[in-house]
């Protein structure tokens, strides 16, 4: 019942499976973190607000593949041993 690596790997995954679902129409746009913000002020371009929204895009175009290997990897692994 520790809290083991493989819970830490768990939880990682399912943080980033829900940062690759989210919906730009829907919730990013509504809450002010659509690609489209432009703020031009000072030192806007490299706050952290600009950095997660550039997170959060590149986990949705560069690890959609990946994560849909893994996702099935970890299924399989806890359906015959979990």
């Amino acid at each position: 019942m520790g809290f083991a690596i493989g819970s830490l790997f768990e939880a990682s995954l399912l943080f980033i499976n829900a940062v690759a679902i989210l919906n730009e129409d829907r919730f990013l746009v509504k809450v002010g973190w659509g690609k489209d913000y432009r703020n031009e002020g000072f030192g806007d371009s490299s706050g952290i607000k600009y950095q997660l929204i550039q997170l959060i895009t590149s986990v949705r175009t560069l690890l959609r593949v990946p994560l849909m290997a893994v996702n099935i990897l970890v299924i399989l692994y806890e359906l015959l041993l979990g």
